[in-house]
């Protein structure tokens, strides 16, 4: 007779009733279930790097690939100090982990950082739900699928919630340059570790909390301001976005993911929620400045409305669904991008944009204050504006 310990049967149940079979992996909540916004991520590997991303916060991640932990994790692969995730979601979990890095298995990641998951569920018809459906709140766990429903309606999900103060810092972190020589101030919305490397390359960056002010900033003096990823809707961040307003001007901004949504909200642009998200490595973007296709990584849930924002430009779209996926102001210098360039994980393609800020951060520092990008440069070949005009 087997001496392994047979897995306690589990159910995910979403807030419209469709239920799912499984078993319970990771951490097992004393109350047996956990709640939260149950959407799907289509990369093929890289899952710890998914599970450790601040933006996840609030939500159940349900991986579509079916084969999940393979290759263990590692203390060298985490986006964030720990998981802000509720749960995780997997077809087969691997029993025993093969890659030299690996440290722990991807159960023990769980376990240890007290993040519930379920695997053995048929994910294909759970994605195919949430795709027709849309991303909706959900319940899992060892109880009866009674409390289970019970517990996935009353889930409110992450619209109009401030999620960003859940997984922002409490104080400003200095990280030391490892090539550039430009001072950097990076708004900590959920900021990724990857993220801060690339900065790193360019300068000394002080990350701060979310709720810097740009008083506080802009007597660091920096050469520029990066506005980061994070979780949730932008709606509720009103402070965050005023704060943005009055640096825009003062100095040079790029923004990432929420980050680019929050620069849109202090230019007076709208957002949108879509209905089941952008969550993989292998979303196509059309570079309407180049006219060329990147396959970009993404992680987002809501969007800026198009022909929403009348002072900035339309630089790149998603070829899925035609959504926004970056402006640049034409008069200040600012410029954002819906999806993540730096790629932890996904592809390369779009890194080209940490060089760009450089550049101009470069331009503002010199006489003209970057009237040479904002006119031409880096920013030069579009006449798409926000308002509309690409195909």
């Amino acid at each position: 007779m087997s001496g392994r310990v047979r897995p306690a049967a589990a159910a995910l149940v979403l807030a419209d009733g469709e239920t799912f079979e499984g078993e319970a992996i990771g951490f097992l909540p004393p109350d047996g279930l956990t709640t939260g916004e149950v959407v799907f991520n289509t990369v093929m590997s890289g899952y710890q790097e998914v599970i450790t991303d601040p933006s996840y916060a609030g939500q159940i991640i349900t991986f579509t690939v079916p084969h999940i932990g393979n290759y263990g994790v590692n203390e060298n692969d985490y986006e964030s100090p720990r998981p802000f995730c509720r749960g995780v979601v997997v077809r087969d979990l691997a029993r025993r982990r093969s890659n030299w890095r690996a440290t722990d298995d991807l159960s023990g990641l769980l376990r240890t950082h007290g993040i519930p998951g379920i695997a053995g569920l048929d994910t294909r018809r759970l994605t195919r739900h949430l795709r027709d459906a849309g991303a909706m709140p959900g319940a899992f766990g060892t109880v009866d699928e009674v409390r289970l429903a019970e517990a996935a309606a009353a889930e409110p999900g992450t619209d109009g919630i401030n999620l960003v103060a859940s997984v922002t810092r409490e104080a400003p972190t200095t990280v030391r340059s490892v090539g550039g020589a430009r001072r950097i101030v990076a708004f900590d919305f959920g900021i990724k570790a990857t993220i801060v490397r690339h900065l790193a390359e360019l300068g000394e960056v002080t990350v701060v909390p979310a709720s810097t002010t740009a008083d506080e900033v802009l007597a660091m003096d920096p050469d520029g301001v990066f506005l980061s990823n994070g979780p949730g809707d932008p709606e509720p961040l009103v402070n965050i976005r005023l704060e943005i307003a009055a640096l825009l001007g003062e100095v040079p901004v790029f923004g990432i993911c929420l980050g680019h949504q929050l620069l849109a909200g202090a230019l007076g642009g709208e957002t949108f929620k879509l209905p089941f998200g952008h969550h993989g490595g292998n979303h196509p973007v059309r570079n309407l400045i180049t006219g060329t296709v990147e396959i970009t990584s993404q992680n987002h849930n809501y969007c800026v409305t198009e022909g929403s924002i009348a002072s900035a430009d339309l630089t790149h779209v998603n070829l899925n669904d035609h959504t926004v996926e970056g402006i640049r102001c034409r008069d200040i210098p600012a410029f954002s991008v819906q999806y993540h360039p730096e790629a932890g994980p996904g592809p390369h393609d779009s890194r080209y944009l940490f060089n760009e800020f450089d550049q101009l951060m470069a331009a503002f520092r010199s006489p003209t204050r970057g009237r040479d990008l904002i006119q031409g440069g880096v920013f030069e070949g579009t006449d798409s504006g926000v308002d509309g005009g690409h195909s």
